[in-house]
């Protein structure tokens, strides 16, 4: 038996056995969470192939089943997917010290990068040549989006009824409904039609519920109040904490959670400034959550750097560690994947809302429309990396700039 059939056959207690047989498997582990934090360019499923390669490709330390069942398991749980995929794989290969070397060491070089982007941000962003690069950047942004809208609502969109709770999810959001409620009713709201076609819930029960309430469960009533709050360590970091620990979907729902929180709620920042995160995180490798770093930069300086990046990662270790006894049993409920179907199709819609919205903000002009548009065709048709498309738009912004100077 190899390593990969080992995983996918064991149970954690085995993984964890397998990982003391394997003195070097704590160093293999940081060498390929390291990798990844420097080259994972282009999103979380670009991540995750990436992952792939590493893992099951090239180290056979997984099964392509194995791999997939953990994929699955990922969607089901709060937080960026691509990033609990090398946690849960961290872990299989090396116990609880590969679970924590694998986040901490993926997680690292991005958020260092976006640090020092956000310090150049606030010294230099508001200047003529700071405008001119984002300028271009944000068309580039929202095409970022639109492509993720492409690809994961051809998945998410499996039939008529789907289509229209994505299209609901939106709508519900552009006047004033909380994420949150539209995401987990979303969820159920799958779970309860697909119960009764079926005439019944199904063997699993409760049980198949148990991956989402999850979260619930875990979080203080006081994360999940609103109030409007100066700007303090505290309020920073719960607030990441709880967008870390309920965020469902893509790293790019991530959108409406901070634009909800800091610029509906708190009133910490505007618009503009969301965008400007979001398109400092596209620059990077690593997890697009790393744009926590740089809104904590922008709030609080360096502390609320470490703060928000610790806060909005920290559920992520938690989570894994709850789920992984329970993956190998994740396949046999029949209704788990009307959950999943729900959340997913929920944050299809909140996607579309948000880029709505931060659209009629990086759309000014005939320029930032043609950009848009060249640059969706460039990512949905060409599969061009997303990352030199950012730094084309910037560039070329940097250009439209001096032309229009001289």
């Amino acid at each position: 038996m190899n390593d990969a059939d080992a995983v996918a056959a064991g149970s954690p207690a085995e993984a964890e056995t397998l990982a003391t047989a394997k003195p070097d498997a704590l160093k293999e582990v940081a060498q390929v969470a390291l990798k990844l934090g420097f080259t994972a360019f282009g999103g979380p499923a670009a991540h995750i192939a990436m992952l792939r390669e590493e893992v099951v490709a090239r180290r056979t330390w997984l099964t392509d089943q194995s791999f997939l069942d953990l994929v699955g398991a990922t969607n089901l749980i709060p937080g960026p997917n691509s990033t609990e995929m090398v946690i849960h794989v961290g872990y299989l290969r090396a116990g609880w010290r590969g679970l924590i070397a694998a986040g901490v060491l993926f997680i690292l070089p991005a958020a260092a990068m976006v640090l020092a982007i956000a310090w150049a941000y606030v010294a230099y962003g508001t200047t003529p040549a700071g405008a001119a690069l984002l300028y271009g950047i944000k068309p580039v942004v929202i095409a970022v989006v639109l492509q993720a809208l492409w690809g994961l609502g051809r998945t998410a969109v499996k039939g008529p009824f789907l289509l229209a709770v994505g299209i609901a999810a939106a709508a519900l959001y552009l006047i004033g409904f909380n994420e949150l409620a539209i995401l987990f009713g979303g969820a159920l709201l799958v779970f309860l039609a697909r119960s009764i076609q079926g005439g019944r819930l199904g063997a699993a029960g409760p049980t198949a519920l148990l991956p989402l309430a999850l979260p619930a469960s875990a979080l203080p009533a006081l994360l999940l109040q609103s109030a409007q709050v100066p700007v303090t360590p505290t309020a920073l970091f719960l607030t990441f904490l709880k967008i870390g620990a309920v965020l469902y979907g893509s790293g790019y729902v991530l959108l409406a959670f901070l634009r909800n929180d800091f610029v509906e709620r708190l009133g910490w920042l505007t618009d503009q400034q969301i965008l400007d995160a979001v398109a400092v995180g596209q620059f990077t490798p690593g997890p697009v959550f790393t744009t926590a770093t740089f809104v904590g930069y922008v709030v609080a300086g360096f502390p609320g750097a470490v703060l928000a990046t610790i806060g909005i990662f920290l559920p992520s270790f938690f989570f894994v560690a709850l789920l992984h006894p329970i993956v190998p049993r994740l396949r046999r409920y029949p209704w788990t994947a009307a959950l999943l179907d729900g959340v997913n199709v929920a944050a299809i819609g909140l996607m579309a809302a948000v880029a709505w919205l931060l659209g009629r903000d990086a759309i000014i002009d005939p320029l930032t429309a043609a950009l848009a548009i060249a640059a969706a065709v460039l990512l949905i048709r060409f599969r061009v990396n997303s990352a030199w498309l950012v730094l084309g738009g910037g560039v070329l912004g940097l250009v439209v700039q001096l032309a229009r100077s001289v």
